[in-house]
């Protein structure tokens, strides 16, 4: 299975798949500056909520190896500042920002420490979460595939698959868990504009894996669940509010409409570090805009007007009502839903 993020062999740096230029170029850097690891989660070289968590935590940690002989003072208001930047790349997905708060919490009970002992414990730190992010994949994995019958045709949009976590994924981790235990699974994949992580992503990992897999565009879903070709949609999550509206990649929305319609259930896999029970509901959740030429320019090709006006939000958000069941990492959580003491219950890592 790949593994989109982990340590350099050095344990210096954070070595990623760069997914920008999936699938032609299969590219591992290394990011051990600042503005790299917050370039690399911007531009979506590292991308999914538990992925950027991952990433977030761990860069934190190889952009402070560069400072670890400035004094103590010095040192803990660099990584105070490092820490803010790093949350502030990304803002709809909580796993980037849970990651760095835990990183600070690590950091507030060890501030004594020199910097070198502080850094150690802030690598402990990382490495338990990237650690725990590959058994909340297996755990969804295995919670999910009861979901996957024999000959199951799944729909899936955007990429939850490995490539967007540490581990095996999220949305795709019922899949490959039924796929190892000798299922027929087939997959279709939601090409996911504007940047086609359905596409250019999904289908490669999935190929890859030796998982049949259908690419379509995202306005043939419909057509192709009118034909009840569908047996499921499963797809990711990068924040799930309280009430269990949950925003997910642009154009989940109307996929739950679309199989709501044609009796298909739609579920949501996500590990319990992305349900937020500090926000109430989908209308307290800020969605983040991207640029206006990630649809007139996509991929460096003029496909619209150079000056037309464009929107372009990254995610949208699929109201609870919608929503069959969530696959957790701590099971199958069906409605009525109420995660406003998700963390008194241990929900959180």
């Amino acid at each position: 299975m790949i593994e989109a993020v982990r340590w350099s062999p050095s344990g210096d740096a954070v070595r990623i798949i760069d997914q920008r230029v999936l699938p032609g170029e299969y590219v591992e850097r290394d990011l051990r500056m600042l503005e790299e690891v917050r370039d690399a989660i911007a531009t979506l070289a590292v991308r999914g909520a538990p992925a950027i968590g991952v990433a977030g935590a761990m860069g934190l940690v190889a952009s402070l190896e560069a400072h670890v002989e400035e004094p103590a003072d010095r040192f803990l208001d660099r990584l105070r500042a490092h820490a803010a930047a790093i949350r502030a790349t990304r803002p709809t997905a909580v796993n980037l920002p849970w990651a760095i708060d835990r990183m600070l919490a690590t950091a507030n009970r060890a501030h004594e420490r020199s910097p070198r002992a502080l850094l150690d414990s802030l690598r402990a730190e990382a490495t338990a979460i990237l650690e725990e992010d590959r058994q909340m994949c297996r755990r969804i994995g295995e919670h999910g595939e009861s979901l996957i019958a024999e000959r199951a045709r799944v729909l899936t949009h955007c990429n939850a698959g490995a490539l967007a976590t540490g581990g095996i994924g999220t949305a795709l981790a019922p899949v490959y868990v039924a796929a190892e235990r000798g299922r027929t699974v087939a997959v279709y994949a939601d090409e996911t504009r504007p940047l086609l992580q359905g596409s250019r992503l999904t289908a490669w990992e999935l190929a890859r894996a030796g998982i049949p897999v259908t690419v379509l565009t995202d306005g043939m879903a419909a057509s192709l669940m009118r034909t009840g070709a569908v047996d499921l949609c499963i797809v990711g999550a990068d924040r799930i509010a309280a009430n269990g509206d949950t925003a997910n990649k642009i154009g989940s929305y109307a996929l739950a409409v679309v199989a709501r319609h044609h009796g298909v259930p739609f579920y949501v896999a996500a590990p319990s570090s992305t349900i937020d029970p500090a926000v109430p509901d989908g209308d307290s959740i800020v969605i983040e805009q991207r640029a206006a030429d990630e649809v007139r320019r996509s991929f460096g090709t003029l496909t619209a007007p150079a000056d037309v006006a464009v929107y372009n939000p990254a995610f949208d958000v699929t109201p609870a009502a919608l929503i069959t069941a969530f696959v957790t990492d701590r099971g199958i959580v069906r409605a009525p839903y109420d995660f406003r003491a998700w963390n008194d219950a241990g929900g959180r890592r």
